[in-house]
């Protein structure tokens, strides 16, 4: 696992950063930061990624007025994990197209299609992953086949996540991923909202402030 820093200000005497909120987001497996690129807002981004292991800790916040976190896809349940016995600094929560059950049947990825996709991992059936994720072709793009299907390996291994709240849940009416009807199903009705969005949702908003909303 590690932490990367996708927007950062320049730092002052005693502040992080220029800005005065940061937002800690939990991608997603397989697909970079570069969904992320065109939200504006007055945030120092942090990204996580590979969770391989859940070992690395956070930089130091505490110059940071507010910060909130963005979990996606199977990084929700890889942020509820890594939480665990660590001090919680976020004022708010967001999650989007995932659960806390990253493979179940009816509240997660269905165990079936989890089993097909580590054991017909490639550069070829990547790509047919990009496709569902985005519900349009995309570039093709490079896959560390081994480190990959070892990730969800480990992902599958760690199972259920402990239950944690979100303040907000966005669901996508089109996601070929995460099924929508068991996200649904595994998350509290007053958080959760639908939009009509595919599992990699992020172009359905334009600013940080929406998503955070």
């Amino acid at each position: 696992m590690e932490f990367r820093w996708l927007t950062q200000g320049q730092a002052r005497p005693g502040v992080a950063g220029q800005n005065n909120e940061a937002i800690v987001v939990f991608g997603g497996w397989a697909i970079g930061a570069g969904v992320f690129d065109h939200l504006t807002g007055p945030y120092d981004v942090l990204f996580a990624s590979d969770y391989r292991d859940l070992d690395a800790g956070l930089p130091d916040l505490s110059g940071y007025d507010r910060v909130s976190l963005v979990a996606w896809s199977f990084g929700i349940a890889s942020y509820a994990h890594w939480q665990q016995g660590r001090g919680d600094p976020f004022v708010r929560k967001v999650a989007v197209n995932g659960t806390l059950t990253p493979v179940h049947r009816t509240t997660g990825v269905p165990p079936v299609a989890m089993t097909k996709t580590m054991q017909t991992l490639s550069p070829e059936s990547y790509q047919l992953f990009l496709a569902r994720a985005f519900n349009a072709q995309q570039p093709e793009e490079q896959i560390d086949v081994s480190a990959r299907r070892d990730e969800l390996q480990k992902i599958e291994a760690r199972g259920d996540a402990p239950d944690m709240a979100f303040d907000r849940v966005w669901i996508g009416s089109a996601d070929k991923i995460f099924p929508t009807a068991n996200q649904f199903r595994a998350w509290p009705t007053d958080v959760a909202r639908q939009i009509k969005a595919s599992h990699a949702s992020f172009g359905h908003f334009r600013t940080w402030q929406e998503l955070l909303a």
